[in-house]
C-alpha cells in the first residue's frame, strides 16, 4: 500500500464503532418516556448487562477521553452514589420481571474511588433488584495509584471476577507529559493483591501515540507488563480531540508521533505480544488462548459494545449513572451527562434519559455488518443481508467507498465475502465506515483512524 494512501486513511476521523449509529446521532426524540416503554417491553426471559458509570477521579490525566470530574473530597462521591442507588430502583421499577444479569461493568472514571462499604452496598442492591447468573462476570476499572488495601478486600468480598488496570505507559517521560506518574511497582503490587483476593481475571490497558512516545518505549512498557501475565491487554491509540476535551490542550501537537510512527508503535506492540503467546483480537485487544475473549473470537462470537470488544451476548445493556449509555432491542438511550441535572431528574422520580436513538431496519443491517468487520476483519455480506431480508448485490452496489478501498488494497472481495488483509488491519475503521450511512457530520468528535 502506498505511503501517501496510508497517510490519507490514517488522518480520517472516524467513530470507534462501539455502536451504530454512533452517539453524536442520538436525539431527544428518544427520551425518558421511550426508555420506560422499552424497559417494560423486555421479554420475561431477556438477559441483561449492567454498566455503572462512576464519573470521579482524584486527578485529571491529560490524555483522558472519559466523562469524569475531579474531586479531593468524598462528599460529592457519596451524594452521587445515593442518586445512583435511586436510579437503580427507578429503572428496576419499570421492568415487569427481574431480568437475568450476565455481566456487570463499573467504569469510565475511577470506580474504586468510592468507599469500600459503598461498593458492597451497590452490589447488594443490584443483586436484590436483578437476578444474577451464578457465572455472571463483574468487572471493575481500577487506577492502581489510588486503590487501597481495604478496597481490594471489598472487591473480592463482593464477588468481582475481572479487574482492568490502567497502565498506559511505563516511560517516565511520557508519564510526565500526560500527567500520570505511576511506578510499575504500584501496578505489580495491585495485581498481586487482587489475585490474593480471588480476582483472577486481570486486564491491563496500554496506549500508543502519546506525547514523546517512541517505538522503543512502547515495547519496553509491554515487556515490563508481560511477567504479570495478564489475561488480556487493551492497546488503544491515543485519541487527540482537544476541541472536544479541553484538558487535552495541555498536550502539544508537536510532541505527538506522526501517523507512520503510531502505526509502527502499534505493530511493534503486536509483535511482542503475539510472540509471548497472546492472540491478537480485533483492532486493539490481546488475550491468552484460553481466555473467554480468545475463545469467542475463534468461534465467531465476539461482540462490540461501548466497552470495546466483549464476550457479552446479553439481549440488553442497562446503563446507570450520569452520561451512561444503554442498548435495548429497540435502540440506544443515554443519560443526562451533567451531574447536577442528572441528580435533579432522579430526585424528581424521573428516568435520567435525555436522548437516544430508535433503530431502523437499515440501521440493524449496517450495524451487523460493521460489527463483524470490526470483530473478525471479514464479513459475509450475503449471509448478513439475507438474515435481514436485504439484497446483498443491491447494498454492495450502493457503496462506492468500498470499491475505492478495494482498489487501494484495504479490503478484498470474493463474491459477497469481504476480507481485510493483515497489513491493513489497522485501517479496519476505514472499512467499517464504508457501511456507515451517517458518516460526515460529527468528525470533530472522532479520533484519527490509525
Amino acid at each position: 500500500m502506498r505511503e501517501d494512501l496510508r497517510v490519507l486513511y490514517s488522518e480520517e476521523r472516524l467513530p470507534r464503532y462501539t455502536s451504530y449509529p454512533s452517539s453524536p446521532y442520538f436525539t431527544g426524540a428518544a427520551g425518558a418516556g421511550t426508555y420506560a416503554a422499552w424497559l417494560r417491553a423486555l421479554p420475561a426471559d431477556a438477559t441483561v448487562s449492567l454498566y455503572l458509570h462512576v464519573p470521579f477521579c482524584r486527578s485529571m490525566c491529560w490524555y483522558c477521553g472519559c466523562h469524569t470530574s475531579i474531586t479531593q473530597h468524598d462528599a460529592p462521591i457519596a451524594e452521587y452514589l445515593a442518586t445512583l442507588q435511586s436510579e437503580i430502583g427507578l429503572v428496576a421499577s419499570h421492568l415487569e420481571r427481574r431480568p437475568r444479569v450476565q455481566h456487570v461493568h463499573f467504569g469510565d472514571g475511577t470506580p474504586t474511588i468510592m468507599a469500600p462499604g459503598a461498593f458492597g452496598e451497590l452490589i447488594t442492591l443490584l443483586r436484590g433488584r436483578f437476578s444474577f447468573d451464578p457465572e455472571a462476570e463483574i468487572a471493575v476499572e481500577i487506577d492502581p495509584r489510588t486503590l487501597t488495601r481495604e478496597m481490594t478486600r471489598a472487591l473480592g468480598k463482593a464477588g468481582v471476577t475481572r479487574a482492568s488496570l490502567g497502565v498506559q505507559s511505563c516511560d517516565p517521560v511520557v508519564q510526565e507529559a500526560i500527567r500520570r506518574r505511576q511506578d510499575f511497582d504500584i501496578t505489580a503490587r495491585t495485581v498481586t493483591g487482587l489475585r490474593a483476593e480471588g480476582i483472577r481475571d486481570i486486564n491491563l490497558d496500554l496506549i500508543y501515540g502519546l506525547p514523546h512516545q517512541t517505538v522503543d518505549s512502547c515495547v519496553d512498557t509491554v515487556r515490563q507488563c508481560l511477567p504479570l501475565r495478564p489475561d488480556r491487554l487493551a492497546v488503544f491509540g491515543y485519541a487527540h480531540v482537544p476541541t472536544f476535551k479541553k484538558h487535552q490542550r495541555h498536550i502539544k501537537d508537536t510532541t505527538l508521533p506522526d501517523g507512520a510512527t503510531r502505526r509502527a508503535q502499534a505493530e511493534a506492540i503486536a509483535e511482542v505480544l503475539t510472540r509471548a503467546g497472546y492472540r491478537r483480537i480485533g483492532l486493539d485487544h490481546y488475550a491468552l488462548p484460553d481466555d473467554r475473549m480468545a475463545v469467542a473470537h475463534v468461534e465467531g462470537r465476539l461482540r462490540r459494545s461501548f466497552q470495546g470488544y466483549t464476550t457479552d451476548l446479553s439481549d440488553a445493556l442497562v446503563g446507570l449513572g450520569a452520561s451512561a449509555i444503554g442498548r435495548l432491542p429497540q435502540g440506544y438511550i443515554q443519560n443526562e451527562p451533567a451531574l447536577r441535572a442528572y441528580g435533579a431528574r432522579v430526585a424528581r422520580g424521573e428516568l435520567a434519559t435525555i436522548k437516544g436513538y430508535a433503530l431502523t431496519p437499515d440501521d440493524r443491517l449496517r450495524a451487523a455488518l460493521i460489527e463483524r468487520i470490526m470483530c473478525d476483519f471479514a464479513v459475509d455480506v450475503g449471509e448478513v443481508c439475507r438474515s435481514h431480508g436485504h439484497d446483498p448485490d443491491e447494498l454492495l452496489a450502493s457503496l462506492p467507498r468500498l470499491r475505492i478501498l478495494a482498489e487501494h488494497g484495504l479490503v478484498r472481495r470474493n463474491g459477497h465475502v469481504l476480507n481485510i488483509p493483515d497489513e491493513a488491519r489497522i485501517f479496519v475503521r476505514n472499512v467499517a465506515a464504508a457501511f456507515d450511512a451517517y458518516l460526515g457530520a460529527s468528525a470533530a468528535t472522532h479520533s484519527r483512524a490509525a
